[in-house]
């Protein structure tokens, strides 16, 4: 998988973090994931289909992060991953995903995105429908950690 492809999303998160809940994630090195559990403690997953790609997406967070990143965007500090932290997650896999796909459209990657779906609790899984290899990428901040998954089947040629 081509950095042209990967890098969208990870500037995307990036970019939602940044401007919805004033937070800067490091990022870290990206490795191939030849597992299905999941590293964070909630996920959101969305697939895309297109006329050159077809994959699924993922970003999980660890449970401190993503309650910093609700108190960050809302004011308020769940005790703990609740409903309203999985409609969070949900909504910043929605907009990472819209955000790549503005870049990869202008690059001739068209694609559909569907709806998110968020999974959460010890030790989940996270099955992508695509056999192409899986890209995970750690995000380290002082709250804990994220880690984004792109996973595609063969991408034709723009």
């Amino acid at each position: 998988m081509n950095a042209e492809f990967v890098n969208p999303f990870l500037q995307a998160l990036q970019n939602v973090l940044s401007m919805m809940a004033q937070m800067e994630l490091k990022p870290g090195k990206p490795q191939l994931k030849r597992d299905e559990y999941a590293r964070g403690d909630v996920s959101g997953i969305i697939g895309m289909v297109g006329p050159k790609v077809k994959g699924s997406f993922s970003i999980s967070f660890e449970e401190n992060l993503a309650c910093e990143i609700m108190h960050k965007m809302l004011g308020e500090m769940p005790e703990s991953i609740d409903d309203e932290v999985c409609d969070m997650v949900g909504e910043i896999t929605n907009m990472v995903t819209g955000g790549a796909k503005k870049t990869l459209g202008e690059s001739g990657y068209e694609f559909d995105m569907a709806t998110p779906i968020v999974v959460s609790g010890k030790d989940h899984t996270i099955s992508h429908r695509s056999e192409g290899p899986r890209i995970i990428m750690p995000f380290s901040h002082l709250a804990g950690k994220a880690y984004i998954e792109i996973c595609f089947d063969k991408i034709s040629e723009a």
